[in-house]
C-alpha cells in the first residue's frame, strides 16, 4: 500500500492591508485566540483520539514576499505524512517544488507549485513539540 501523501489541511494563510487589526476583529468577534502569528486550532486526530493536531491560522501583511513567486493572496498548508517521499515522487511526477526541505523542532517544510501558480506549503508536523503536555 502507498503512503499518504496529504493527510489534512495545517494552515490557512492570508494577505491583507492590516495583520493586527484583522486579528484583533477576529479575536473580539469570534473568540479566535490570537498570538503575534495568528492563532492555532487544536483538532483531535482521528486514526488516534488521544493525539492533537494543529491548524495554524494566519494573516500576513498584503507586501509579503512569503508567498512568491504565486501573486495569489492566500497560501494553503497541507499535512503530510513523510515529506522526503513524497518530495521525490512529486519531482518524479513533474511538480514544481520550489526550496529545499527546512527542519524545526515542530517539523519540516517544503513549498511547491499547483498548475495556476499558488504556492502551497506541505508540513510533516511533529504536534507535540507545538504544545507539549
Amino acid at each position: 500500500m502507498e503512503k499518504k501523501r496529504v493527510t489534512g489541511v495545517g494552515g490557512v494563510f492570508f494577505k491583507c492591508e492590516d495583520p493586527n487589526a484583522v486579528k484583533d476583529w477576529y479575536k473580539k468577534h469570534l473568540g479566535f485566540n490570537t498570538d503575534q502569528w495568528g492563532t492555532t486550532f487544536e483538532f483531535k486526530k482521528v486514526e488516534n483520539p488521544s493525539e492533537s493536531g494543529y491548524l495554524q491560522w494566519s494573516p500576513f501583511a498584503k507586501n509579503t514576499e512569503y508567498f512568491q513567486p504565486s501573486e495569489k493572496a492566500f497560501m494553503i498548508n497541507y499535512r503530510v505524512e513523510d515529506i522526503e517521499w513524497l518530495v521525490t515522487k512529486l519531482k518524479e511526477e513533474g511538480v514544481t517544488v520550489l526550496d529545499d526541505i527546512e527542519t524545526y523542532p515542530y517539523g519540516k517544510f517544503i513549498h511547491i507549485l499547483d498548475p495556476e501558480g499558488n504556492k502551497i506549503e506541505l508540513w510533516e508536523p511533529i504536534d507535540a513539540e507545538l504544545h507539549p503536555k
